[in-house]
Formats: C-alpha cells, structure tokens, sequence
C-alpha cells in the first residue's frame, strides 16, 4: 500500500510550481469573468497577466472584515462565488455573520489527502467529532473521508459518554476532532471502563496540539497528525507522519506576508498566512488568514516534495490602540518603506507610570541623524510620539510581530 495518496506528493517542485502558476492564471479570469464580485474586486489589474508569484503580490488581499462587508452589500455570498446558486451542496454560516458555500464535486475542502497522510485508509470507520452544526468543520473532514470511501461516524460535538459508547461499540480506528477532546474521550472511557483500544489514528486540528498532549495520546496507542484548516479554504497543510512542519496542500497557492501589508517577506521569515484557494466553483484569492507562519527550507523526510511551513504561530492582527488611538501594522510598513535601509522593525507599547509610551526599535546601521529622522517618521505616521533604539542587524525576534503590547493587563 503507497505511502502517498498520489503522485502528484512526490513531483518535481519546479513542475509543481509551473503547473500551479498555470491554474493560478486560469482561475483568475474564470473568476472575473463569472464572478461580478471578482469583476469589482479586480477592476484595474492586469488580470491577464497573473503568471507569476510576483503578478499575484501585486493584486489585493481579501480579509474576513471584507467578506462581511461585500456580503451586506451583495447577498448572500458577495459576488465571489462562479456558479449558479443552484449548484451549491450546502451553505454554512461563521460568525461575521459570513456564508460559506460548499464547493462542487467529491471532497470539496482537500481533506482526503491529509486524512490519508494520518493513516486513514478505504472501508475504514472514522469517528468525526468536528460540529455539524452551522459551520463546516464536521463536513470538511466527513467529505475528505468519504471521497477516499471511508465510512463515517458523524458524532458532532458534546455527548461525551455516548461518544465514548459509540465509539467502543463500533471500534473505529480513526478520530478526527479537536486533540483536547480526544483526551476527553479517552479519560471517560477509562472512568466508565470502556475499551477505546480501537483507535489507533487521528487528524486534529482547531486547536493547538502541545507537546505533552501529543505524547500522553502516543502513550495511550493514538497517533495524531495536525492540519491546518478554516472554514474558508477547507485543509491549507497537512502534517505527515515525519512531524516536521505542515506540508501545503496541492490545491492551494501560499504566500506568507509581512503583517498588515500585500509585500511577502524572504523564507523563513514569520508574517501572515495568505492563501489562494484553486477552486472554480469558489475561488478565493489572497484570502488573509490572520494566522502567523513561516515557511521552512527544503522538503520533508516523509518524501513528500511539498513546500511546508511551520505550523500556527498566532495571530497577525496587531492593531493596538496607544493613548485613545489606534496604531495599525500598515504604519510601521509605511515607517519602514520611507526608511529603506532599516532592516526589522518593532514597535513595543508599554506603560510609564499612568500614561502609555511608544518605543520603535529598528535593525539598522546607526547612521549620524537616522534616529531624529526616524522619531519624526514616527509621529508622521502615527500622529503620536515615540522614542527609537537602534539595534543590531539580527536582534529583533523573527516572530512575526511588528507590534508588541507590553503594557500589563488589569
């Protein structure tokens, strides 16, 4: 039995890549040409020229905030869907509110690749206990799992013992849910004294996956592998059974950005995770995940020739508010493009006494009169004052964040 769930896992990354670029431009004018809200969207931009990575970077991001808006205005999907109504298999609803409709054909989401990297295999049982209810996370992974013709327990969440009953009853080999709540499950069985025994794979996602969570599943015979998933994109990567970082899925195209900007940043680099989802039924392109992540140098162990990232490494929305206003991450874009030769930039809040103070720190050669050029880009940008520290080339932490809150809580 293979180890990867097609050839496409193991191809040469430069075909990879020039294939993904042809469908990129592809569903680029698929979508402006059926989908009016892509029309609006993309009014301007040379659509017939989206070939590259670098033509993509120069089109907008698409943020969740959008989605709500273009959907007040042009029910009930904004105009970005590029099928008729008629052809949806079902439509979901996220908070915002925001509606999602299910794409069109067999695992709409790309879970069966992940599901399959984790050890699910065809006439298998899985026991998913992702909610059904409003949101998609329950179908995601029950269409992945069918589409590799798995069978499927649809648990939901909640109703801890029946789920620990259900599941000793029927003997599913494979979970998929949130990790916490495997835990759960396997902590009420052995209070009831039920045998959980059959489970011996799981795809998690929707919640962090500690290491001391890990290895207490390890110790009780449950494997676990991670995907990173949102309702909007379906399965962006997926971990393989090498655990080292998230492999992208094949259907997607991943940038990661430097937060609050459309500007990608080097590999390696932390900023925000940007996604351009292949779907024709519903394309998504740029579409900001808000999530923090970075890309990791060379291909996985597992043989998979996938560019990876490192996973969830939190949140990209750093917008703070400094003496009653707010201070975004596009400002300290704004700073840093004026000032070309700093390298990093970092703006720290932190309290003094009763009042709010403001330090920029930059990477940067400590030229004569760069920081009182720097202090007054500061208050031009920000409308506030500041003070700046010059730091070595290398000393700002490589986490993503351009503004940090230090300010004490209570």
């Amino acid at each position: 039995m293979s180890d990867h769930f097609d050839d496409r896992e193991t191809q040469d990354p430069e075909a990879r890549e020039g294939d993904l670029m042809r469908r990129l431009a592809a569903l680029v004018r698929h979508g402006v040409h059926n989908a009016p809200g892509w029309r609006r969207l993309l009014e301007g931009y040379d659509t017939l020229a989206v070939e590259s990575r670098a033509a993509l970077a120069a089109l907008p991001v698409l943020r969740k905030s959008d989605l709500t808006a273009l959907q007040a205005e042009d029910p009930p999907f904004g105009g970005l869907v590029a099928a008729p109504d008629s052809a949806l298999v079902r439509v979901f609803v996220s908070p915002g509110p925001i509606h999602e409709p299910q794409g069109i054909g067999p695992d709409p989401w790309n879970a069966a690749r992940a599901l399959y990297a984790a050890g699910l295999r065809k006439d298998e049982m899985v026991h998913n206990a992702f909610s059904y209810h409003l949101t998609p996370g329950g179908w995601i992974l029950d269409e992945g799992a069918r589409a590799l013709g798995a069978t499927v327990i649809p648990a939901g969440i909640g109703n801890t013992e029946q789920q620990v009953q259900t599941i000793a009853a029927l003997k599913p080999p494979f979970y998929c849910g949130v990790p916490d709540f495997l835990k759960v499950l396997l902590d009420k069985a052995d209070e009831l004294g039920l045998d959980l025994s059959s489970l011996r794979h799981g795809l998690v996602s929707g919640a962090a996956l500690p290491a001391s969570l890990r290895a207490d599943l390890d110790s009780r015979g449950v494997a676990v592998l991670q995907a990173y998933t949102t309702a909007e994109l379906g399965v962006v990567a997926y971990e393989s059974e090498a655990r080292e970082g998230l492999i992208i899925n094949e259907d997607v195209i991943v940038e990661i950005l430097r937060p609050g900007t459309g500007d990608p940043v080097p590999d390696g680099e932390v900023g925000e995770v940007v996604v351009t989802r292949l779907s024709p039924s519903y394309p998504l392109i740029r579409f900001a995940t808000g999530d923090l992540s970075a890309i990791l140098p060379g291909p996985s162990p597992c043989g998979r020739t996938g560019v990876r990232i490192k996973g969830w490494m939190g949140r990209a929305d750093q917008r703070t508010k400094v003496k009653g206003m707010f201070v975004d991450p596009t400002q300290l874009d704004q700073i840093a493009k004026r000032h070309p030769e700093l390298g990093r930039v970092r703006l720290v809040v932190s309290r003094a006494g009763e009042r709010d103070v403001m330090t920029l720190s930059v990477e940067a050669d400590a030229a004569p009169g760069l920081k009182e050029r720097l202090t007054e880009t500061l208050r031009d940008v920000t409308k506030l004052g500041g003070e700046v520290e010059i730091v070595a080339a290398g000393s700002l932490p490589n986490d993503g964040k351009v503004i940090s809150d230090e300010r004490p809580v209570g």
